[in-house]
């Protein structure tokens, strides 16, 4: 194969510099050929460090001059919509971070755009590809729990608590930790269980962090508790903590799935990782019972998942496999499906916009209420 897929950045954030661009360098068929940022001298130095030869600071011009055939969206969460919409109307493919959009009825407009231009589209739900979670797919694709009829995930980080100023908690360009790591969490819960038809969730801001030069805002939760009702007829619980202290865990996850046949656990953490030193380690483990037996037993991850990876760093995978930006640039030379694709991006927003309307009404919201009452209440 001998294609190459121009690709160009929109973004320059330390998530850019330690996660897309090195897993699309790594990939011997994608070109990084453009780099956009705000600050020109910071697009320069990530240009320089990865051999990107065009820098832009409008990522219109980038659209228009880098004669690009796809593009990753990494920037804050309300520019989402406006990049991928411009992207799509010059025919590029798209991945863009998550959460897709900052409602759903900008998710809904921009799958159903994806759909019509006949491009590729993939919303960057990490974990989805972590051979952790990818082997726990297996077994409840196999039957591991039978019917699933309960759900409870948690994702506990300590990333805001210092009280300073973050975007993420800024109303005006994102949803807090509930459209932060609680669209992770959705998507998984999603996958492994199904649909969510209807919300009740109470939101929390727990830290006071300082105005933006100034300027007054509405803070954003920094913690959410979902309570979930799936179309399936399964329950479930969310929830989510962006100012926790996990001490040395650094972030952790746990995952539980009960079913008629069994049950099925799941437990990650960044327990160990230096990232001043280039060390991430990722301690995980997966447990089961089912059937008549009594006890948990610990379940294996099968090497054919580990393939070519570092067993102790569950991202090592994103330069070696075919996920993360390598399975987009493969969808794209392969004229294969992207997964997890916008519309997947748009069910996650739905389940986001029922828990911030949840909380504000102190009841029960559906997540798949008419866009069209949304958008005109």
């Amino acid at each position: 194969m001998s294609k190459q897929v121009r690709v160009g950045v929109i973004g320059t954030s330390s998530y850019a510099d330690t996660s897309h661009l090195p897993f699309l360098k790594s990939h011997p068929h994608a070109q990084l050929a453009a780099i956009c940022g705000r600050n020109r001298d910071r697009a320069e130095q990530m240009a320089h460090k990865y051999e990107i030869p065009l820098v832009f600071t409008d990522y219109r011009d980038m659209i228009e001059k880098g004669h690009l055939q796809a593009i990753v969206i990494a920037t804050p969460d309300d520019l989402h919509y406006p990049m991928t919409m411009d992207a799509l109307e010059a025919g590029l493919h798209v991945m863009c971070e998550k959460p897709l959009a900052l409602n759903a009825v900008q998710a809904k407009e921009m799958a159903e755009k994806a759909a019509v231009v006949g491009v590729k589209n993939m919303v960057c739900f990490t974990f989805r590809w972590f051979a952790l979670y990818r082997y726990m797919k297996v077994l409840i694709d196999q039957g591991y729990v039978g019917r699933c009829f309960d759900c409870d995930i948690r994702y506990l980080a300590g990333y805001a608590r210092t009280p300073s100023y973050l975007w993420r908690f800024d109303r005006r360009y994102a949803n807090g930790a509930v459209g932060d790591i609680g669209a992770h969490m959705i998507d998984l819960a999603r996958w492994y269980v199904g649909d969510i038809a209807q919300v009740s969730a109470r939101l929390t801001t727990i830290m006071e962090r300082p105005a933006l030069e100034g300027q007054p805002y509405e803070a954003a939760n920094d913690a959410a508790i979902l309570m979930l009702q799936f179309e399936n007829g399964a329950q479930g619980t969310i929830r989510v903590n962006a100012v926790a202290h996990p001490g040395d865990r650094g972030q952790e996850q746990h995952i539980i799935l009960y079913g008629e046949s069994g049950t099925l656990e799941s437990d990650y953490s960044m327990q160990g990782s230096d990232s001043a030193r280039g060390i991430t380690k990722t301690p995980c483990k997966i447990q089961g019972t089912r059937r008549d037996a009594t006890h948990f037993e610990k379940l294996d991850i099968p090497d054919e998942i580990w393939e070519g990876t570092d067993r102790s760093n569950l991202f090592s995978g994103f330069t070696t496999q075919s996920i993360g930006d390598r399975l987009f640039i493969d969808s794209i030379l392969e004229d294969r499906p992207a997964v997890p694709s916008f519309y997947d991006g748009f069910k996650v927003q739905q389940v986001i916009d029922a828990a911030i309307e949840s909380h504000q009404k102190e009841c029960w919201v559906s997540s798949s209420k008419s866009l069209e009452e949304k958008a005109h209440p």
